[in-house]
């Protein structure tokens, strides 16, 4: 367990330090508050120091904006044109020191997760939502970066309000580090591919259900579905969301490296869909490092399905459009794995980003095609 130790007012103190993007605890610390410029906070963070947050928790917030205004600046200054693949590679490198720069930012969390700053939310039910209820070996002082209580705070929000699905004609309550399914377009495909004929009541699996929300659809659909993530908080997320929508005797959620047991009807994936390395656990959601999910699923497919069982494999081409994998080699992996297009659906993104004009991907984004492939055994 790694803590931080600081000094204040003469007298030495230390807490745990936690981070969900495994960011190491700063070796050294001062206390900042009010009285501390963004200039002075700037040096600070880029000379590696942790800045533990005394102060007013809105001028925390102004101070961290102060920062990123700072940090964007010397990222343009570097930024690399090119070609998408290049736009891409120095947009997350941007982001990386973005977020580098704003997690030197610390603010500690009093025993049950109390937040002891001027005009501080309360943010003890965020932080249950997203750390657990405190447990004797957790009880004492956690030291987080301010991001990330401020992306709990968010979280929280989210969970509670829940992200609407038509297909469902419900919402989806997604929890802390289990990636939310704002994307709706790829779960109306799911809703409205033709199911394997001749079963009446098929047996899927979904591979990394996540919030759960394909198995719903999958359920609601009529049939009976084994659900799995590796993620232990995308398995109670998917749970809660079943059984708050009357599935739970349609549809179980079993913690598992992608495979339950057995053969199924139909196997549903939604991998992640761009080949690059994630930087969180929250990214597992978006990145899949040399495609390693996808091809899982794509060579262990012939194994899992009965008789006349498919596979729909639901993937993004923004993959392809940025130059990080071609469609050739999509193909290939398909034929590859002892497999076949029987049929494929298509569908355009409606996410606020396709719009976007000062993304610096938008001509990627604007063309992108979400797709479902049926995939049989050749």
């Amino acid at each position: 367990m790694s803590t931080i130790n600081w000094t204040e007012n003469g007298s030495a103190f230390s807490a745990r330090w936690h981070s969900e993007n495994a960011s190491p605890a700063p070796t050294r610390v001062v206390v900042v508050d009010d009285r501390t410029t963004a200039n002075a906070a700037h040096r600070l963070a880029r000379a590696e120091t942790g800045l533990l947050w005394r102060g007013d928790f809105h001028n925390a917030r102004q101070l961290s904006r102060a920062l990123e205004r700072r940090q964007q600046r010397s990222s343009r200054a570097g930024a690399a044109g090119g070609d998408p693949a290049s736009l891409f590679g120095s947009q997350r490198a941007a982001r990386a020191a973005r977020a580098e720069m704003l997690g030197r930012l610390m603010v500690v969390l009093e025993p049950g997760y109390s937040l002891g700053l001027r005009r501080a939310p309360d943010v003890r039910q965020a932080c249950d939502h997203a750390y657990g209820a405190a447990t004797e070996e957790t009880a004492g002082r956690m030291c987080v970066s301010l991001p990330e209580l401020l992306g709990v705070l968010s979280a929280y929000q989210w969970h509670l309000k829940g992200v609407d699905i038509p297909a469902l004609d419900a919402r989806i309550h997604p929890d802390y580090g289990v990636f939310s399914p704002v994307r709706g377009e790829y779960v109306d495909l799911v809703a409205r591919a033709p199911m394997p004929p001749g079963v009446e009541q098929p047996l899927a699996f979904d591979l990394g259900t996540g919030t759960g929300v394909l198995a719903a659809v999958l359920a609601r659909r009529g049939a009976q579905v084994v659900a799995t993530d590796i993620n232990r908080r995308a398995v109670a997320c998917a749970g809660a969301n079943l059984r708050r929508l009357g599935a739970a005797a349609r549809a179980r959620v079993i913690e598992a490296d992608l495979w339950p047991d057995g053969r199924a009807d139909l196997v549903v994936c939604n991998p992640p869909w761009l080949p690059a390395q994630p930087t969180s656990a929250l990214e597992l959601g978006i990145y899949d490092p040399g495609s390693d999910m996808l091809r899982r699923f794509l060579n262990g497919l012939p194994d899992h399905l009965t008789p006349g069982g498919e596979g729909w494999l639901v993937l993004s081409d923004l993959a392809e459009r940025l130059g990080l994998r071609t469609r050739d080699e999509l193909l290939t992996h398909i034929a590859d794995a002892g497999l076949r297009v029987a049929a494929r659906y298509d569908t355009s993104p409606r996410h606020p980003r396709a719009t976007d004009a000062a993304d610096p991907l938008h001509e990627a984004r604007r063309h992108e095609v979400t797709s479902l492939w049926r995939l049989v055994p050749s």
